[in-house]
């Protein structure tokens, strides 16, 4: 019985703790810089590529990228942008026209970053009048995301929102959001800036 008093206590103790390290820390989240950084830009649907030809302008173009991820260039027809940086497709271009063109120099660049707003979002879902995924920008808060909400619905309990971020590796770290003091306050202590990613969860509260 003594032994058994012992497991018992063990036991509890593993079950406090596992909870205990599931619950939103209360230590503010650190910007990763590297998430919001692109090192290298990958063109994407809706992109506006601007294709030029060194000393044949009726072969330089300005394009969209389709939905199948391909531009159509002059006299060599369609050519995958998708996924590929300017610099890989102004090779591809350079080198079909090879065949047409002696020496052909080709650049691509890009006018419009169309596609990136998908590529970099945050969201806030749960007990907001309209749960959204938006466009990531710099010096995005956790009030800029919940008033593009709509703001939170009377069933809310605020203060026990959680702000979620990548971690690595599959995981994620969850922070405590005191809302309703951001809302009805003014307190801004845990108003944190967002990072691409970012996931913003307003439970609703227990009847």
């Amino acid at each position: 019985m003594k032994h058994l008093g012992r497991f018992a206590a063990l036991l509890l103790f593993l079950i406090l703790t596992g909870c205990a390290s599931t619950a939103g820390s209360t230590q503010a989240p650190k910007l990763d810089a590297q998430a919001m950084a692109v090192s290298t830009y990958r063109i994407g649907v809706d992109d506006q590529l601007q294709v030029s030809v060194w000393h044949n302008p009726d072969l330089s173009v300005a394009v969209p990228v389709r939905p199948d991820g391909r531009i159509t260039v002059p006299l060599i027809g369609d050519v995958q942008a998708g996924g590929q940086t300017p610099e890989e497709v102004a090779a591809t271009i350079r080198d079909k026209l090879k065949a047409y063109v002696r020496d052909p120099q080709v650049a691509v660049i890009l006018t419009q970053l169309r596609s990136h707003e998908y590529l970099s979002r945050v969201r806030v879902t749960g007990a907001v009048r309209t749960p959204v995924s938006l466009p990531y920008r710099q010096g995005m808060t956790v009030l800029d995301v919940v008033l593009a909400a709509g703001g939170i619905t009377e069933f809310a309990s605020p203060d026990r929102t959680e702000l979620y971020r990548h971690a690595g590796e599959g995981a994620s770290q969850s922070y405590a959001v005191q809302l309703a003091k951001i809302l009805e306050r003014g307190e801004m202590a845990t108003n944190y800036p967002l990072q691409p990613g970012d996931v913003i969860t307003v439970p609703q509260r227990a009847f």
